[in-house]
C-alpha cells in the first residue's frame, strides 16, 4: 500500500471517530503530510495557499485562481479534484460547513496521532532531510572563524540549505557574547571564541531540527561540564520516551533530570524543551500533562538547555532504540546510554587562522 492509500485510511477512521462525512485540512503540516510532502506556501511566513476536503467518496483541493495552475502541475497528487476560489476572496468561504463535516481545528489530538508514526517514504525522506541539514551545519562551521559574524554563519547555512531544496525555516546564531539568548537571531556580532547554531529545515513538508556548538579557543572553567551534564538531561528525556508512555510522562523525567544534573530545578522554565516532530516545528511541544501518546515509529526532537547548554537532533523511536536522523557521521560524538550525541566542534587544535 503507498503512503498516501495508507494515510487516507487513517483519516477515514479519524471521520468515523467523529461521526462525519468530510474533514477539511487547513494548516501546512496536515495538509503537506497528507498530499506526500506538497509544498503549501509561497511566502514561508503566510497562510496554506489551499485547503483539503477529505470525504468518504475522494478528496478535493480548494485553491486559488492564481495558484491552480502551478499547484496542480508541480504539487498536488493527480486523484485529486479540484475547486477554484476567485484569488481574492477567502478559501473559507468554499469550504464545506454543517453537521456532517469537521474541521481541524476540532480534531488536534486525532490528526496527530494519524500522522505520529511515519510510513516507509516519508521515513526516507526525512532521513535524507536531516543528514543533509546536518551535513550543511557541519560543512559552515567547519569552515567558519571566529571573526565572522553571526550573519555571514545565518547566510551560509541558508545559502546551502536552499541549494538543497530545503527551506530554511528557522536559522539562529549566538557568539560567545550572545550566548545567553536561548532563540538567538543572529546579529552582526562576531562569532568570538564559542558560538551556537540552530538549523531548522523543510523538505516534503517534514521538519528536521538542530543544534550545534563550536568553539576556536579552550573552553572556560564549567563549560565541559556543562556540556555533559546537558547530555545526561537529554538522556532523562530519551529514557522516558517509550511507546505507549505520554508525552507528558516523557517531559516529567526529562524536567526532572535538571536537579539531578545539578542545574536549577526550574530551569526547564526558561525555555521549551522539545516534543514529536514531524510536518510541525513539534508535533505537538511536550507541556506538562500532554496526553498524546509516545508511539514506535514516531521521530522526537527534545533540546533541553540551560545558560551555555543545549542539545538537540531529530530522532527516531524505533524497534532497536534510537536512530539520530541529523546525523552526517562526520561531526564529533560520544556515546551517551548507546546513542551517539553531538559535542562541540573543536576548531582550537587545527591550526587553522580563525580569525
Amino acid at each position: 500500500m503507498s503512503d498516501r492509500a495508507a494515510k487516507r485510511l487513517r483519516l477515514l477512521g479519524v471521520l468515523d471517530g467523529a461521526q462525519s462525512d468530510e474533514l477539511v485540512l487547513t494548516s501546512h503540516g496536515a495538509i503537506a503530510w497528507y498530499l506526500d510532502g506538497a509544498r503549501t506556501d509561497t511566502s514561508l511566513a503566510g497562510d496554506p495557499l489551499l485547503a483539503v476536503v477529505v470525504s468518504r467518496d475522494g478528496d478535493t483541493a480548494v485553491v486559488h485562481s492564481n495558484e491552480r495552475a502551478r499547484l496542480v502541475a508541480e504539487e498536488l497528487p493527480g486523484d485529486l479534484a479540484i475547486a477554484e476560489v476567485p484569488w481574492h476572496e477567502p478559501l473559507a468561504g468554499a469550504l464545506p460547513r454543517g453537521a456532517r463535516a469537521v474541521h481541524e481545528a476540532e480534531l488536534g489530538p486525532q490528526l496527530r496521532a494519524a500522522r505520529a508514526v511515519l510510513l516507509p517514504l516519508e521515513l526516507q525522506r526525512y532521513r535524507d532531510l536531516g543528514r543533509e541539514c546536518a551535513e550543511v551545519a557541519t560543512a559552515v562551521l567547519g569552515a567558519a572563524r571566529s571573526g565572522d559574524s553571526e550573519r555571514d554563519i545565518a547566510a551560509a547555512l541558508g545559502a546551502a540549505l536552499i541549494a538543497r531544496a530545503i527551506d530554511p525555516l528557522v536559522l539562529l546564531v549566538a557568539g560567545r557574547s550572545r550566548l545567553g539568548h536561548r532563540h538567538p537571531l543572529p546579529t552582526s556580532a562576531p562569532l568570538g571564541d564559542r558560538a551556537m547554531v540552530v538549523v531548522c529545515g523543510r523538505r516534503y513538508g517534514l521538519i528536521a531540527n538542530l543544534t550545534r556548538w563550536v568553539r576556536f579557543a579552550p573552553p572556560r572553567p564549567g563549560e565541559r561540564d556543562d556540556e555533559q551534564r546537558i547530555r545526561a538531561v537529554e538522556s532523562a528525556f530519551l529514557a522516558a520516551t517509550v511507546p505507549g508512555a505520554t508525552l507528558g510522562e516523557a517531559f516529567a523525567a526529562g524536567i526532572a533530570g535538571y536537579a539531578a544534573a545539578g542545574f536549577d530545578p526550574d530551569e526547564w522554565r526558561n525555555h521549551h524543551q522539545g516534543g514529536a516532530a514531524g510536518y510541525n516545528g513539534r508535533d505537538p511541544r511536550a507541556t506538562p500533562g500532554a496526553d498524546d501518546v509516545i508511539r514506535l515509529g514516531q521521530a522526537v526532537a527534545w533540546n533541553p538547555t540551560a545558560p551555555g547548554a543545549k542539545i538537540e537532533d531529530t530522532l527516531l523511536l524505533g524497534p532497536e532504540g534510537f536512530e539520530v536522523l541529523t546525523a552526517d557521521g562526520a561531526w564529533p560524538t560520544v556515546l551517551a546510554d548507546g546513542v551517539p550525541r553531538p559535542i562541540e566542534l573543536d576548531r582550537t587544535t587545527r591550526g587553522e587562522d580563525t580569525q
